[in-house]
């Protein structure tokens, strides 16, 4: 189980995960720009990472994850990706807004919730019913079922 960290130490670490990425080379105004902080507010935040053993940095030089800060983040990163693929794809919401809910979600979401999702999103994506997601949505928009699925019983 991994330990839990507050919601900015997350945030920062996702970050630097993403944009290790991206571009191999973590700078401090790279994560100032991607978490929408000033630099100095990112040295500070840097400087406590250090020394929780997360992140690396020598004076003035690139940001890197150690071994603990990239198991973290890519934890965090999961969570988020999870939450997305739910809210987008399974609930149909619109990507800004299921994008703004995941970074707000990700961060409270257990270990276990987060199995469950998989599997809920496993076995949809999985399913014969192809109509499922679509009769989903339709309900959900008007509270009108178009009829049984397969297997299922309207009351």
């Amino acid at each position: 189980m991994l330990k839990r960290y507050s919601q900015s130490e997350e945030d920062y670490l996702e970050a630097i995960y993403l944009i290790e990425l991206k571009n191999k080379v973590v700078r401090v105004k790279d994560v100032a720009e991607s978490v929408g902080v000033t630099m100095p507010s990112v040295v500070s935040a840097i400087r406590s990472l250090s020394e929780k053993g997360l992140v690396e940095q020598e004076q003035y030089g690139h940001i890197e994850l150690t071994l603990k800060g990239r198991k973290v983040a890519r934890d965090v990163y999961e969570r988020h990706k999870t939450l997305y693929t739910f809210f987008h794809q399974f609930l149909g919401l619109e990507a800004a807004i299921a994008e703004k809910d995941a970074c707000l979600m990700e961060h409270h979401l257990s270990p276990e919730t987060r199995q469950r999702l998989l599997k809920v999103l496993e076995y949809v994506q999985g399913c014969e019913e192809v109509l499922f997601l679509e009769r989903l949505w339709h309900f959900i928009e008007t509270g009108d079922r178009l009829g049984p699925c397969s297997g299922c019983e309207v009351k």
